[in-house]
């Protein structure tokens, strides 16, 4: 039987082998390739550069709003149904397995595709966040059961910095024996990618599908051999008190206004959260021109960050709470996106760059070490925000409801950034959006009770 110092890493396991596939898959190495691939089929078709670099950034966006309706439909559904038979961990083996099919099949994304390639490709990622995000749901659902209500913070905390390590070591893998360059088909150690991987038709980067998943199989080995469910007495599915629960729950929302601002709040800042990880890759690809390698660079910079301020930030919200470090890290990525929305090559909101110098790199690798601090941070003590509005046995029909605030609007902002992006026929402008959604975000938190609903 696993000790209660067991249950907690192989808790924190999930963090460390889930998280690769926002590192590798939807910030640093696949989204920026599906951007070259898009862009090239896109130029092919006879779009100029800058329109076919919008068109592509704009069909990601408009594939992640339909996973992230999906999620947003069906996660509080699910919770219900998970708290009202008692059993959780069934459902972190079925989405694992949505986890493992999406990631492994984006191997087949090649250069050089058609139309139909470009929906296979959004099609796989999607399975694979999917699954990604309603495993997550399920574990965080038993994060109240791992320690004494004081110590949550910092396992919070403790479990986001031990994930970013996980993901920061896998993309460093990912770089230096993988991932080619496009121009050289090198990898960063200046070698041909492992395994006789063919640089050309950029089976290195391809690979990172496949290392995902296999990750995650090998990491959530000790998660299913620690982690166990509380002692519950065995319930038989009924899905009519699962959804009368739900609805109760919802209905109950208007008397608890605490509850209420903090799950709108975080329907904002969260979805702009996600939109910023979803699109730095792409913006760094089309905008400053980075090619996969300058990308996982920026990569590891920002995991590193996400890392320690991860870790710090669990300290501070068992010593001061997790509302205002909710707070000041959304007035940094505030700051970090109106940097980026007014920054070109030659200029940062009219203050002149030397376009022959590497200034506007410089400035865009800082803003990824804030977005990777700020962001870890934020993910962190959003969680035990939640873990304060809740109790154990509720738990997954909140984590469920705390995932519709997620995702309900989440298909706004890439549909925001998608339609703003296509209309300006700019990437750069395309991100404003993010700016308004942390803000109304940060706004709603003055209503949110700094300990939440816990006496």
């Amino acid at each position: 039987m696993a000790t209660p110092r067991q249950r907690i890493w192989g808790w924190y396991f999930f963090d460390w082998a889930s998280q690769p596939y926002n590192t590798l898959l939807l910030t640093f190495v696949f989204g920026p390739y599906f951007a070259e691939v898009a862009r090239g089929y896109y130029m092919g078709s006879g779009m100029e550069e800058e329109a076919a670099k919008a068109a592509a950034q704009a069909y990601w966006g408009f594939g992640l709003a339909v996973a992230s309706v999906i999620i947003a439909v069906l996660a509080p559904i699910l919770g219900a149904i998970a708290d009202g038979t008692g059993r959780r961990l069934i459902w972190v083996w079925i989405f694992s397995a949505f986890y493992v099919a999406g990631s492994f099949s984006l191997w087949w994304v090649a250069p050089g595709g058609d139309q139909a390639m470009l929906f296979w490709a959004v099609s796989c990622f999607g399975l694979g966040f999917i699954g990604m995000e309603f495993a997550t749901i399920f574990t965080n659902s038993l994060m109240p059961s791992l320690s004494d209500h004081d110590d949550l913070g910092a396992i919070s905390g403790s479990g986001f910095a031990f994930g970013y390590l996980g993901g920061l070591l896998a993309l460093i893998i990912m770089l230096l024996l993988l991932a080619e360059n496009a121009t050289t088909g090198k990898t960063l150690l200046e070698i041909d990618p492992l395994f006789g991987l063919d640089p050309e038709a950029r089976e290195g980067t391809r690979a990172v599908g496949p290392f995902t998943a296999i990750w995650f199989a090998v990491f959530m080995i000790p998660f299913f051999l620690w982690v166990k469910e509380p002692k519950t007495d065995a319930r038989p599915l009924n899905i009519g008190a699962a959804m009368a629960s739900l609805i109760a729950l919802l209905r109950s929302l208007r008397y608890r206004r605490s509850m209420s601002a903090y799950l709108a709040s975080s329907l904002f800042y969260r979805d702009a959260l996600n939109a910023l990880y979803g699109f730095g890759g792409v913006y760094a690809s089309g905008v400053l021109n980075w090619s996969i390698i300058q990308i996982g660079t920026f990569g590891i910079l920002g995991a590193v960050t996400a890392m320690v301020a991860s870790w710090f930030g669990g300290k501070a919200d068992r010593r001061f709470g997790p509302k205002p470090v909710i707070s000041i890290s959304i007035v940094v990525l505030i700051l970090v996106c109106l940097v980026i929305v007014g920054m070109t090559r030659e200029s940062v909101w009219g203050i002149a760059l030397d376009p022959a110098s590497n200034a506007a790199d410089q400035i865009f690798y800082v803003c990824g070490a804030l977005i990777g601090a700020a962001g870890g941070t934020l993910q962190a003590a959003s969680r035990t925000m939640m873990v304060r509005h809740t109790t154990p046995d509720r738990a997954t029909e909140a984590f469920g409801l705390f995932a519709l605030s997620g995702k309900v609007a989440s298909f706004m902002s890439p549909f925001l950034i998608g339609v703003v992006t296509a209309a300006s026929g700019s990437q750069r402008i395309g991100i404003s959006p993010l700016i308004v959604l942390f803000a109304v975000g940060l706004i709603l938190l003055l209503w949110v009770k700094p300990k939440g609903e816990q006496a």
